[in-house]
Order: C-alpha cells, then structure tokens, then sequence
C-alpha cells in the first residue's frame, strides 16, 4: 500500500492516526451532509451551511467545551489562539479561517496526525465566541532547546518527497499536498530534534487521482 492509499484511507476512517477517531467520524459527518447540498463548495454559503451542521453534531455529542482558561493565553496568529493547559499541553483555538470548508481543516489535522505522530493534535472539543465558532484541539507542549535552522528543515522535507516551492511553502508532487507556512515558530527544534507544531497543509485535485 502506497502511502497516498493510507491517506485515502484515513480520510475515509478504516486506517488509524493518532486520535484520529473522533476527527473521521466528524468529517465523515460533515462529508455526508454536504452530498446532499445544492450550495457550490467554496462559497461562503457553503461554509455557512456546513457550520450549521457541524453544530448539530457538537450539540448531539456533547462536544460543546466550556473550561477553556482564557487566563492561560499564549499566543495568537491569522487562524489560531493558544493558551497553557498544563505543564506538558497547549490547546489551541482554531476557526478553520484557512480553508473554505471545516472539511478541510478537519484533513488538516489528520494528516498533521499522520505525518507528525509525536505533536498530533488531539480534537477534545468546540467553543463560540462572538458568534464564530472555533475547534479546540490538545497538543504536547515542546520546550525549545535551539532556534531552529530553516535548512535543516528544508532538507528534512525533501527527504520525505516535499519540494520547496517557495519562502516556507512546500509541495509533495506525487501525493498532491501543499504544506505550508513552515517558518521557525511552526516548527520547533528540542534536543536536536525538529518538531512540526503548526501545519498547514492543503489537498489539490492531484490527491485524488490513482
């Protein structure tokens, strides 16, 4: 099995990544509902209709989340908040401001998840603020030992079959997947070692072809 077979695989939910379980039943979710839809994916209608749905689950599933310490708060970038949850864990408010549907954010995380086993996002939850509506996702806090050297993450990546297209921005050709954003606060370096905190990676046509 090639590793873009695994990958259909985990999108559909009969492969596993770590915590991955609840991500697939809720894309799988989402994936069902919008078959149904008249509304052209990529509108803002599209979304609009999707979150709607989404919610509904979260209602039926218990999966409103309502602890979140704003006290803890870290940081922020363009998509996501970041605030301490203990000694060894961040979470991390996220309202897919990325991509055009939760869909795609949800593909985001598993195949963060795949790729990036030792920093995967846990799914533990969803808050509103203001009317948006955001993901709440666990992950292991990394503690930095060394700023990171781009280089080394730029060879890392080819290593693995991603070409730099351009700055941080990344492209795997033969499994269709756009990583980016790779810039020295989204990858970490402890002991050595580099850690892929924050991922952004994107899905072309390419993906789905055999």
């Amino acid at each position: 099995m090639t590793i873009k077979d695994e990958l259909h695989n985990v999108f559909s939910g009969t492969y596993e990544v770590r915590f991955g379980t609840i991500i697939q039943t809720i894309t799988s979710y989402l994936e069902n509902c919008t078959r149904t839809s008249t509304v052209a994916k990529g509108t803002k209608h599209f979304k609009e209709e999707e979150k709607e749905k989404l919610e509904l689950f979260i209602s039926q599933n218990n999966l409103w989340l309502n602890t979140v310490d704003f006290s803890q708060y870290v940081s922020e970038g363009a998509e996501q908040k970041v605030y301490l949850t203990d000694s060894e864990h961040v979470l991390k408010l996220n309202d897919s401001i990325y991509y055009t549907s939760w869909i795609d954010y949800f593909h985001n995380l598993l195949l963060h998840n795949y790729f990036f086993a030792d920093t995967a996002y846990e799914l533990i939850g969803f808050t509103k603020n203001d009317n948006v509506l955001y993901a709440i996702v666990k992950q292991a806090f990394v503690s930095i030992t060394d700023k990171t050297d781009l280089s080394l993450v730029k060879e890392f990546l080819i290593q693995n079959g991603f070409e730099n297209t351009r700055n941080n921005d990344y492209y795997n050709i033969e499994l269709g997947i756009i990583l980016e954003d790779l810039h020295d606060e989204n990858v970490l370096t402890k002991n050595e070692t580099l850690y892929f905190i924050d991922t952004v990676f994107y899905i072309t046509d390419a993906f789905w072809s055999k």
